[in-house]
């Protein structure tokens, strides 16, 4: 499955566009498991990564900004294909957060080592791992999931993906990679603002009468 209902499901505003509720009908009709559309987030994310750490061709780079988007639509359809189309499962949840944690590990990391700064790459990953961590925390102790914060998943792939368009045209008048380590510097601070606001709201609520 891709995500939970209600509560627990991430607030998409591309759920409720024709393209998304057309292509999740015909995958659920295809037969296509949202486990797999889960999986093959990662496959998208691996493309990104490899693209990024072995090539500075601008092609090549735009290339990773497209994956990133490729693994975005299919955390949205995995979701769809789950709850409109029928096919939750029990494993479900599983399927929806270790897929993410892994693709956005690949990517993060990738984007610091690229840059010149793996240590950046490894905390971003690091801290977009905590923001769903604490999200899904707040779940398990009766919370609704929060999925606010300035540096949620798709703001993380929003940032990376202006990055990478942002260095392929970069490369193309100098040699530098100040477009990724902006971005991945970005990441890394507004993943660690988004764990302490969540936290916050965390902690607030579960202190509430």
């Amino acid at each position: 499955m891709g995500e939970e209902e209600d509560a627990s499901r991430r607030p998409i505003a591309s759920r409720s566009s024709s393209w998304a509720i057309g292509l999740s009908a015909w995958l659920a009709r295809s037969g296509v498991t949202p486990n797999s559309i889960s999986l093959f987030s990662i496959v998208f994310a691996g493309l990104g990564a490899a693209l990024i750490l072995f090539s500075t061709h601008p092609i090549a780079v735009i290339g990773a900004a497209i994956s990133v988007q490729l693994r975005l639509v299919c955390n949205l359809l995995d979701g769809m294909v789950a709850i409109e189309g029928g096919k939750k499962t029990k494993s479900g949840p599983i399927y929806n957060e270790f897929p993410d944690r892994v693709a956005d590990s690949l990517l993060l990391v990738a984007a610091g080592y690229a840059c010149g700064f793996p240590s950046i790459g490894w905390l971003s990953a690091l801290l977009a791992a905590l923001t769903a961590y604490v999200r899904v925390f707040g779940g398990a102790v009766g919370v609704p999931q929060d999925f606010s914060g300035i540096m949620a998943k798709q703001r993380r792939m929003a940032v990376l993906t202006a990055g990478l368009l942002a260095q392929s045209i970069e490369t193309l008048i100098s040699a530098s990679r100040w477009s990724l380590l902006l971005a991945s510097a970005m990441i890394a601070a507004g993943s660690l603002v988004t764990c302490i606001t969540r936290t916050t709201r965390l902690a607030r609520s579960l202190e509430r009468p």
